[in-house]
């Protein structure tokens, strides 16, 4: 038999709009790395990094703040100021004619379902496996996260106030049961949260090796089948028959320990471990972004819910400001909404704002969270430094819109029965528009409408997502902002795959159709 072979075609390679996004995702495996990174990058194109605890300024120019992992950034337009320029003497009045700013408000999250670092997390089994005890954060597929390369990241508190941001390389694992050990599984996998999830940060070396490291005794004897690694450590139990025979004749059953998770973290930020006072650590996926697919079509990553709508708002950002001014110097914005829209403020100046959110995947409820007032106060502040209140602070509002943008699912292949029988999102056809009865998405018939115009600029498609009547759907931060704003909000959201699973799957050209519609929604039309 004569072999075929045939030329293998080059592997597709990333446009530049996805080798942007896979270094932001690479870059923020926790909120609060991705708060950080979004503000680094921003100061980059000349932006000004405000502290919440002093006044905001009514200069025109680009702003952020940085509250725990969330961040909000924005522009104050040319025209919109209060030093005598035209938006600035009408914007304090109250006339109905005087034009007021509006706001148009990308709103993202910066967090994803996983895994969260528990106080005092390092134990040792009596077998020896050095494991970081974690506590489930949100909703994830527990599954998917079994057998891959983990990182831990979020940030140290330290004993003199300072806090400081910090990742480990790949260090953990997740390991699954053998097949040989559970013959059932492929009938249904059943993991204990508890019990099943720990991953695996080390092993303890036999006596003499590993010198410098902790001291830790692996026998039953150590608080039953696993303990605290400093319990362990201090542990002088003497040698048992059994444990012998797993360590080897003759060899010590004192060993050592490979450090810890927070004396990692400590390592990586260059900070005494001694210091760390506190913590927030997520676990993250080590793999980077990729591409896949026979023609390269499709992009494969952890935390695209919720860093894909980060990003296109951030994109979105940077571009303006490098258009205006922004790489070389002052950002000199002067956008106003469009004209011939009905129920718009023509010639409003607009204030484009990317609000990204953290613990969406745990409701939203904290000081950083967009059921908190975060939003509330930085409009609330951008108005009162222009010199808007009262009648003109509601007109402003009235006038704005809230774009919540989050993950949304594509029709999966194998799973199709679970989708609305009519409204089938594919993938690579285009953002979606998401709606739903019970108010879970904040989306009505004017939302439709907006989102459909701002695409249409854009020149991207989109597509209605609802869900199948046995399938209620999630929600998102639309529905809490519109209450607790009474702004205009619109559901929208990427199409996804495997959403919630440690590596999650989406289109290339969706991912650029989200950016470019986000765009044309600061741009005002």
């Amino acid at each position: 038999m004569t072999a075929v072979t045939r030329d293998t075609a080059p592997a597709p390679e990333m446009s530049a709009h996805l080798q942007d996004l896979a270094a932001f995702v690479t870059a923020s495996p926790s909120s609060y790395h991705a708060a950080e990174e979004v503000a680094r990058r921003l100061e980059a194109v000349g932006f000004t990094r405000l502290d919440e605890a002093a006044d905001f300024p009514a200069a025109p120019g680009g702003y952020v703040v940085v509250r725990d992992g969330a961040a909000l950034a924005w522009i104050v337009p040319t025209g919109a100021g209060s030093d005598g320029s035209e938006g600035a003497g009408a914007a304090g009045g109250s006339g109905a004619g005087a034009a007021v700013p509006v706001f148009r408000v990308l709103g993202a999250h910066t967090d994803s379902p996983g895994f969260k670092l528990k106080p005092n997390p390092a134990t040792v089994t009596a077998d020896g496996w050095v494991q970081a005890g974690v506590e489930v954060y949100g909703g994830p597929l527990l599954n998917s996260w079994l057998d891959r390369e983990l990182r831990f990241a979020g940030r140290l508190a330290l004993d003199d106030g300072t806090q400081v941001l910090a990742a480990t390389g790949p260090v953990g694992r997740i390991p699954q049961l053998a097949i040989h050990l559970d013959r059932e599984v492929n009938d249904g996998l059943k993991l204990q949260r508890q019990r099943h999830t720990n991953p695996v940060v080390g092993a303890l070396a036999p006596r003499g090796e590993g010198a410098g490291e902790a001291v830790a005794d692996v026998s039953e004897g150590v608080d039953g089948p696993s303990a605290p690694l400093e319990q362990a450590a201090g542990a002088d139990a003497e040698v048992g028959a059994g444990a012998e025979s797993r360590a080897g004749a003759g060899a010590g059953l004192e060993a050592r320990a490979p450090g810890d998770v927070l004396s990692a973290l400590a390592a990586a930020a260059g900070v005494d471990p001694a210091a760390v006072r506190g913590h927030d650590v997520m676990v993250a996926d080590a793999q980077a972004p990729g591409l896949f697919g026979l023609a390269g079509e499709f992009f494969a990553s952890g935390r695209l819910d919720n860093l894909s709508s980060v990003h296109a708002g951030l994109v979105a950002l940077e571009e303006l400001a490098r258009a205006n001014g922004g790489a070389s110097g002052a950002i000199a914005y002067a956008g106003t909404v469009a004209e011939g829209v009905a129920g718009e403020a023509a010639g409003a100046p607009v204030i484009p704002v990317l609000a990204a959110f953290d613990h969406e995947e745990l409701g939203s409820a904290s000081r950083s969270g967009a059921a908190g007032p975060l939003l509330e106060e930085v409009m609330g502040r951008v108005l009162e430094a222009l010199g808007v209140a009262g009648q003109g602070r509601a007109r402003a509002i009235a006038g704005s819109w809230l774009l919540s943008a989050d993950a949304g699912h594509l029709v999966h292949p194998n799973y199709a029965e679970r989708h609305d029988p009519a409204n089938h999102p594919r993938v690579n056809h285009g953002p979606l528009l998401k709606i739903n009865a019970n108010q879970r998405y904040a989306t009505d018939a004017g939302g439709e409408a907006a989102f459909a115009r701002w695409c249409g600029v854009a020149g991207v498609p989109f597509q209605e997502f609802v869900s199948n009547n046995d399938v209620p759907c999630g929600s998102t931060i639309g529905p809490i902002s519109a209450t607790r704003l009474g702004i205009r909000t619109v559901d929208v959201g990427l199409g996804l795959l495997s959403m919630h699973s440690a590596r999650e799957m989406c289109g290339v050209r969706d991912l650029e159709h989200l950016t470019a519609a986000v765009r044309e929604f600061f741009r005002g039309v």
